[in-house]
């Protein structure tokens, strides 16, 4: 078997169920799949699930770890549903076409 090409996917954590069933869908495929951070949503302390990062003050951090993840990967999947790319999937799209990485879209 041939070294398995690693995808990063990137997208708005608000579609964190949406994000595991591709990361499931591309596994199935024989890739590597690098995403951000899945977690049970009793984890949350407030009501927006979708930037625990701002909650507990590591977003810097976490967007960090995120483009080292995008450096490992052969390509970036953006699950771009509906259109939408907030402003930090925007930055690490950026980031990735700043390094010659291909992005895809799921729309």
């Amino acid at each position: 078997m041939k070294k398995p090409k690693i995808i990063c996917l990137c997208g708005s954590t608000r579609y964190t169920e949406q994000m595991l069933v591709k990361q499931w869908e591309l596994t199935k495929q024989g890739f590597v799949v690098l995403s951000w951070c899945a977690l049970p949503d009793w984890y949350f302390a407030g009501e927006d699930k979708a930037h625990i990062g701002d909650q507990e003050g590591i977003e810097e951090i976490v967007d960090e770890v995120h483009k080292r993840k995008i450096d490992i990967a052969d390509e970036v999947f953006v699950l771009n549903i509906g259109g939408y790319i907030g402003e930090s999937t925007k930055s690490e799209i950026d980031y990735a076409e700043s390094i010659g990485k291909p992005v895809m879209y799921m729309e």
